[in-house]
């Protein structure tokens, strides 16, 4: 009897971090997704899946950015309160964790990472729905078109609920599987 090969995945918990949840980017439905993150997390741990997490990374020039320009807001500043992950999320994330600071929204360094894998799935989950989890699943999907990369609706939110199912919209329209999805 032929033996079946275990689907390679890995979950992408993208800036669940103090700044977008609670701090000066922060939202009221951010702070809702924290039991649902924290499941989603302990059950790939528990599959012996692969969970790894994106920072969104800043520096004091923040400003003086392009990102900086168009949203004058300094937030995830390198190791200040903001910059660290939400809550017990932050427990979660253990030191072998492969972790990921990007200074813009999508993460070169993750797709070089998740193509060299080769995984056969991968999950986002995270902040904000329309920026950074949506740029992080498009480069995802370019970097392994034949994976199935899946967002969970219940684990991504914005703080504009039109941008959030846009978003959700147009990932769905690009092939990206999108489950628990209430609308």
């Amino acid at each position: 009897m032929k033996k079946m090969k275990k689907t390679k995945k890995v979950l992408v918990v993208v800036d669940y971090q103090n700044d977008f949840v609670t701090g000066c980017l922060g939202f009221e439905k951010a702070v809702a997704l924290e039991k649902p993150i924290l499941d989603k997390i302990r059950q790939y741990k528990e599959n012996n899946d692969e969970v790894v997490f994106t920072f969104d990374t800043h520096y004091d020039n923040y400003l003086e950015t392009q990102e900086g320009k168009n949203l004058p807001v300094p937030h995830c500043l390198k190791d200040s309160p903001g910059w660290k992950l939400y809550g017990k999320v932050a427990e979660l994330c253990e030191e072998n964790d492969k972790c990921f600071h990007k200074e813009t929204f999508g993460s070169i360094e993750l797709v070089s990472y998740l193509s060299e894998n080769k995984y056969d799935s991968v999950e986002l989950i995270g902040l904000v729905s329309n920026i950074c989890v949506l740029s992080n699943a498009i480069l995802a999907k370019a970097a392994l078109p034949e994976a199935e990369i899946i967002v969970d609706a219940s684990c991504t939110a914005s703080f504009d609920e039109a941008l959030h199912q846009k978003a959700l919209d147009v990932m769905e329209g690009m092939h990206i599987k999108i489950i628990n999805d209430i609308l």
